[in-house]
């Protein structure tokens, strides 16, 4: 149980760090790749999905509370196991989320624009429609469980590399409407990281939304 609870903290914690640092990094004002587009996002968090699950490799990476519900479901993994997955990839994803604002602190503070800053954390619709925006979610999070749970008995062998790439075409396809959280724990924590953490001039942390992801 420990070392689940470890492995899925750490590799939570990768995720959100690259997968929230890209964010940062084309949102935020006077970076490298500040302006650098939606696909950019897009790749950025592939590949942070990518180093993720590598990183959580003695738990299976799984990353995702929605991953390791259909997981219990299909009899992959033990019932019992499920508090601690959680808890890994929460507490993880929370850590991530304050490394990003570690290593971004300065244009975070050089920035005035409060819902993009916001928008390094957790995701926001386009147009709000709280019906719609909860089916567009999940549509997109039966894509990729299906995937998980499917992936294994492909010949392929394609692997985390797989689900890296998958992530990357439901952000182009499906992740337009919503910002594609795809995953409970990784806009949740990182919400409530943005919460607690001392950032200057920002906005409310959108908490009438915060459910449908």
């Amino acid at each position: 149980m420990g070392e689940i609870f470890i492995s899925e903290l750490i590799g939570s914690a990768v995720l959100i760090l690259l997968g929230g640092g890209v964010v940062a990094n084309v949102l935020l004002p006077k970076t490298g790749g500040s302006g650098g587009g939606t696909l950019m996002i897009n790749w950025g968090w592939g590949l942070a999905v990518f180093g993720g699950v590598y990183a959580a490799y003695k738990s299976g990476g799984h990353l995702n509370p929605a991953v390791t519900f259909a997981l219990a479901l299909n009899g992959t993994t033990p019932w019992d196991q499920v508090p601690v997955y959680f808890a890994g990839e929460f507490i993880g994803c929370f850590i991530g989320a304050i490394l990003v604002w570690a290593a971004y602190k300065p244009h975070f503070d050089a920035s005035d624009d409060g819902a993009a800053k916001r928008g390094v954390f957790c995701t926001a619709p386009g147009i709000r429609n709280l019906p719609w925006n909860l089916v567009t979610e999940i549509i997109a999070t039966i894509v990729l469980v299906l995937w998980v749970l499917v992936s294994g008995y492909s010949t392929t062998g394609l692997g985390p590399a797989g689900v890296a790439l998958l992530v990357v075409g439901i952000g182009a396809s499906l992740g337009g409407p919503t910002g594609y959280a795809i995953n409970p724990a990784r806009d949740l924590a990182p919400r409530l990281a943005h919460a607690v953490l001392p950032i200057k001039n920002k906005a409310d942390g959108n908490w009438g939304y915060a459910w449908c992801p």
